[in-house]
C-alpha cells in the first residue's frame, strides 16, 4: 500500500502526459485537415476597412466589393490561380415533408471549387451560363443530402430555397469539420445571382431603371466610372454592359450589386505575400482610394491563421505539459522520501548482506532498481489512465485524439529517468553505510 500511494505523484504525472499528449496529437491532426480542406494558401477579400475613426469594422459591415473586382484580380494578379466571388444566405430549405437549414449557404461561381479545394462526389458543378442566367440550381454538401433525402440520390430532385424552386445538379465530396469545429458538409453552393436576387430578395429596380435610362439615352460613358459598382465601363468582362431591351429581357444587372466577399488562392505558398500586394494595389485602383487613406476592405491570410491557431494549441498543450512535469517532480520527490525510509527500516538487513561479501556497489544496485521499478509501475499505471482519460474526453467532449506511440515510450524513459535521479540518493547512503554499525542498528 505505502508503495502504491508513493507512485502516485508518478501515476498522475505519466497520465497528465499522455493525455496531453494524446489530446494535443488529434488537435494537431484535425487542425492540419481542417486547413487542407480549406484549400492551399487562401486568401479572403472582406469589404470593410479595419479601423475608421478609432471603431473596428468587420466583413459586412459595409459593402465595397463587387463581382468587377473578383474579374479583375483574376485578370491582373499573376500570383493568383483563382478568385470566387461569394454572397451568403441563411434560410430553410425543404425537399418534400422534410426541411433543413444549412449552416453554409453561398452564392459564387464554378471558380469556387477548386479554389476550395473541394470535389464532386456525384454529379456536376453549375457552370458559367448557370451564372450569367441566374438559372435556379445548386449543388449540395453531404450533410444536407443525407437530413433531406436520407439515402436517396439528390441528383435531379428539386428542393425550394424560401420558396423558389432550386434543381440539384450535384453533391460534393465529404470534407469534415473546419478548424472551429463546424461542419463543412452542411453547405448549399449555387450561381450567386441566383442567390442574391432570387433568394435573399435584392431589389433590382432601381439598377434596371438606371442602367436601361443610361443606355437609352445614348449617353457616352466612355471613360466614366460606374458609382455603384466602381468598375471601369471599357473594361472587357464576362458580365458586359447590356441593352434596355436585354435589361428587361434578362433583368440580372450583374454590374450594379455588390458581394459579400472573395476567396482567392495564390499559385503556392511562396506567391501570398505577392498575391496580397497584387491584390491590393489592384482594389485600391479600382476603388479610387488615395494615397494614404484606409483601405475600404481587408485581406486575411487564411494560412497565416491557421499557423496562428497552431501556435496557440501548441503553446496551451506544452503548458500544461509543464504541470505535468511539475507532478512527476512532486512524485520523484515521494520516491526519494520512501527509498530514505526504507534504507533506514532496514539498515540491519544492509549490514547483514556486507557481511557475507555484498559489495557496496551490489547495495546500490539492489536499492536502485528498486527506484526504478517503481517509477515504471507508476508509469504503466500513468499510460493506462491517461489513455482512458484522453479517450473519456473524446467521448465526453468531441475532442480530437490521436494514440501517440512517441509519447507512451517517452513516459516510460521519463519514468526511469525519474526512478534513476530520485532514487540515487538513497541508494547512495544505503552504500555507503558501514557494516558494523548497520548490525548494531537497533
Amino acid at each position: 500500500m505505502r508503495a502504491l500511494l508513493t507512485t502516485l505523484g508518478i501515476v498522475i504525472g505519466v497520465g497528465a502526459v499522455i493525455a496531453m499528449m494524446e489530446i494535443g496529437s488529434g488537435s494537431s491532426a484535425a487542425l492540419q485537415d481542417a486547413i487542407s480542406s480549406m484549400g492551399a494558401n487562401v486568401l479572403m477579400i472582406q469589404p470593410g476597412t479595419a479601423s475608421s475613426g478609432g471603431i473596428s469594422f468587420g466583413a459586412g459591415s459595409v459593402t465595397t466589393l463587387t463581382p468587377g473586382d473578383a474579374e479583375a484580380l483574376a485578370k491582373q494578379c499573376p500570383a493568383l490561380r483563382g478568385v470566387a466571388p461569394e454572397v451568403r444566405a441563411r434560410t430553410q430549405v425543404v425537399y418534400g415533408n422534410r426541411n433543413w437549414v444549412p449552416s453554409w449557404m453561398t452564392g459564387t461561381t464554378p471558380v469556387y471549387l477548386e479554389v476550395a479545394n473541394w470535389s464532386m462526389a456525384e454529379g456536376d458543378f453549375f457552370t458559367e451560363r448557370d451564372v450569367l442566367a441566374a438559372n435556379k440550381v445548386c449543388v449540395l454538401g453531404q450533410t444536407v443530402v443525407r437530413e433531406l433525402f436520407q439515402g436517396e440520390s439528390p441528383i435531379g430532385k428539386e428542393i425550394r430555397v424560401k420558396n423558389v424552386s432550386f434543381r440539384v445538379v450535384g453533391m460534393l465530396a465529404s470534407k469534415g469539420a473546419n478548424m472551429m469545429g463546424m461542419d463543412q458538409d452542411d453547405i448549399l453552393l449555387a450561381p450567386w445571382t441566383t442567390l442574391k436576387y432570387r433568394v435573399t430578395g435584392s431589389t433590382l429596380t432601381t439598377a434596371n431603371q438606371s442602367a436601361a435610362a443610361s443606355t437609352a439615352s445614348g449617353a457616352d460613358t466612355s471613360g466614366a466610372i460606374n458609382t455603384l459598382s466602381k468598375i471601369y465601363p471599357g473594361q472587357a468582362s464576362l458580365y458586359p454592359e447590356r441593352s434596355a431591351a436585354q435589361l428587361a429581357n434578362n433583368p440580372m444587372p450583374v454590374r450594379f450589386e455588390n458581394i459579400d466577399r472573395m476567396m482567392a488562392a495564390a499559385k503556392d505558398a511562396a506567391s501570398v505575400p505577392a498575391a496580397i500586394d497584387q491584390i491590393t494595389s489592384v482594389l485600391r485602383e479600382r476603388h479610387r482610394i488615395r494615397p494614404g487613406d484606409p483601405a475600404d476592405f481587408n485581406i486575411r491570410d487564411m494560412t497565416e491563421m491557421t499557423k496562428t491557431l497552431a501556435s496557440t494549441s501548441n503553446l496551451m498543450t506544452n503548458l500544461l505539459l509543464s504541470v505535468a512535469m511539475i507532478s512527476l517532480l512532486v512524485g520523484g520527490v515521494g520516491i526519494m522520501n520512501i527509498m530514505l525510509v526504507s534504507v533506514t527500516e532496514r539498515t540491519r538487513e544492509i549490514g547483514l548482506r556486507m557481511a557475507v561479501g555484498a559489495r557496496g556497489r551490489d547495495i546500490l544496485r539492489q536499492f536502485l532498481v528498486e527506484a526504478v521499478l517503481l517509477c515504471l509501475l507508476g508509469g504503466a499505471m500513468g499510460i493506462i489512465f491517461g489513455h482512458g482519460g484522453s479517450k473519456l474526453v473524446q467521448a465526453v467532449l468531441g475532442w480530437p485524439v490521436a494514440t501517440s506511440p512517441g509519447a507512451i515510450a517517452a513516459s516510460v524513459l521519463v519514468a526511469a529517468s525519474v526512478g534513476i535521479v530520485f532514487g540515487f540518493y538513497p541508494a547512495w547512503r544505503a552504500s555507503r553505510l558501514d557494516p558494523i554499525d548497520a548490525l548494531r542498528y537497533e
